[in-house]
């Protein structure tokens, strides 16, 4: 049984994107590009891209916990390919891994056909001290 993912809440909310579609080990997430989002080169700024990426794996590894488990990104490595000044951004996550301490995944983001990024990351996986068990490590 998958954990139940969170209702859109905090940085979400600010940055202003949804997760669209969650599945066994995958996830898709969707931004409108707009003014807030580009940086001073009129380019979407790579701390939205990264956000993306990791809020998309976050998710995927959601769909693959179980109720008692919860989840911290490790580290995430994000490879910025082409950039994007308008239009929508989507980021497609999977599980490449899942181990029973560590999750690797990874991300592409589209603007339309063309890649903007790719991006690696890796999860810890531990008790999780919100529903009464481990001590949150």
């Amino acid at each position: 049984m998958a954990k139940e993912s969170l209702p859109p809440m905090g940085f979400q909310l600010l940055v202003g994107f949804d997760v669209t579609e969650r599945g066994e080990g995958i996830s898709r997430c969707e931004l409108e590009v707009e003014e807030k989002h580009l940086n001073p080169h009129r380019v979407v700024h790579g701390g939205v891209v990264y956000t993306l990426a990791d809020t998309g794996m976050g998710a995927a590894v959601y769909s693959v916990l179980e109720p008692h488990e919860s989840c911290a990104t490790i580290e995430l490595k994000a490879v910025y390919i082409a950039p994007v000044r308008a239009g929508r951004l989507v980021c497609e996550s999977r599980v490449v891994h899942r181990g029973r301490r560590v999750i690797v995944l990874e991300s592409e983001v589209r603007s339309g056909e063309r890649l903007a990024a790719k991006a690696l990351g890796t999860f810890a996986v531990f008790e999780d001290s919100s529903n009464g068990g481990g001590n949150g490590r």
